[in-house]
């Protein structure tokens, strides 16, 4: 009887332990249900482009920081992809509403680009590249609407709607540079069904941001740091010259949407996107590495197989043609055992999973 009451004692207090410590789950996988004014954190991912190859970290540019900088541990796939997530100073709420917000913690005082900055700006304008951020692990989209038929009634009747991942840093007109330092998110949440006396949840399903370029004068901010978008007709763009200073405010505005999408289909519409820039870079550099070492495998093995054609035809005598040479020769030492047989072997079938698993990663 005194055995089965410390057994028990053991099982109860297995289940304690067990009940005491936090549920595991994979970022992403899980549903995060968020209440009413609950935080809802943008972080940023990186900065790409379809004519470079190489992605850059979001505060290699001079964007507004928050007061302390937390990187995102990443997995394998996300550090090869060349992501280096980051918190932002973006101040978002569940199902709250932001006309106009300055970023800066300088709401009366602009941010001041120096000469350097400002040529790194256009230089990545130039390369059109595009900024990544996430909310919710949902990455942001640019809309797109275009018609797809030119008559004049079918206009008004039908819009295609594509996405494309990230928003454009900036956009050039002629010879001058302009900054995207305007950004408005939309958010669409999906309303979980909760009992009556329980407090609705909402859930993040998409993740939108149309960007714009707005002048410094244009932008009127007062000491709360809420600013004043001007029209969209009598609004000036912000142009970043790469020969001098330049002077500008980073804003921000929030809309929340309601949306049928559940949460296990948020992901659909990102799925569906079609990469609307074409890597034409990397498309020419893969086509040049595979026929450049095509062309090398293939001289070596044909100057290696005409090498030995060329010995075995000779018709010399039986005694030259008994002797064997070129790659015959090891014939003597396929079946002779190699020193240390298990530790070759072991090292062998390590090195080729290594080599494979490397090979198809890279």
């Amino acid at each position: 009887l005194s055995f089965l009451q410390e057994r028990l004692r053991c099982v109860l207090g297995l289940l304690l332990l067990l009940h005491s410590t936090d549920s595991f789950y994979v970022p992403g996988v899980a549903p995060i249900n968020f209440h009413r004014n609950d935080p809802v954190e943008i972080k940023a991912v990186k900065l790409t482009s379809s004519r470079t190859q190489l992605p850059y970290e979001y505060y290699s540019l001079p964007f507004c920081q928050p007061s302390k900088i937390t990187y995102k541990a990443e997995n394998l796939g996300e550090v090869l992809r060349g992501d280096r997530i980051v918190n932002t100073p973006f101040q978002v709420s569940m199902n709250v509403e932001k006309k106009c917000e300055v970023l800066c913690n300088f709401p009366n005082k602009p941010v001041t680009l120096t000469v350097e900055q400002s040529k790194l700006i256009a230089e990545r304008i130039r390369e059109d590249y595009y900024v990544h951020l996430i909310a919710d692990n949902l990455p942001v989209a640019t809309r797109l609407e275009f018609y797809s038929n030119r008559e004049e009634e079918e206009k008004k009747k039908e819009k295609d709607v594509q996405f494309e991942h990230g928003y454009r840093l900036g956009f050039m007109d002629g010879n001058k540079f302009y900054l995207h330092n305007h950004l408005s998110f939309i958010l669409y949440y999906h309303r979980e069904d909760v009992e009556e006396s329980q407090e609705h949840t909402y859930r993040v399903v998409r993740f939108e941001v149309i960007p714009q370029s707005i002048k410094l004068e244009d932008l009127k901010a007062d000491e709360k740091s809420m600013c004043t978008l001007p029209e969209a007709t009598g609004s000036a763009p912000q142009e970043i010259d790469p020969t001098k200073e330049n002077q500008l405010l980073f804003t921000y505005s929030v809309h929340w949407e309601e949306s049928d999408i559940k949460w296990a289909s948020r992901w659909d519409t990102y799925l569906t996107m079609s990469d609307v820039q074409i890597h034409w870079f990397s498309i020419i550099n893969s086509v040049v590495v595979v026929f450049f070492l095509s062309g090398i495998l293939s001289m070596i093995i044909i100057r290696t197989l005409r090498k030995d054609i060329a010995n075995y035809n000779k018709e010399d005598d039986i005694e030259d043609t008994m002797e064997e040479s070129g790659w015959k020769l090891v014939h003597g030492d396929v079946f002779r055992p190699p020193q240390y047989p298990m530790i070759l072997s072991s090292l062998l079938g390590s090195g080729i999973q290594l080599f494979c698993m490397i090979l198809i990663v890279i």
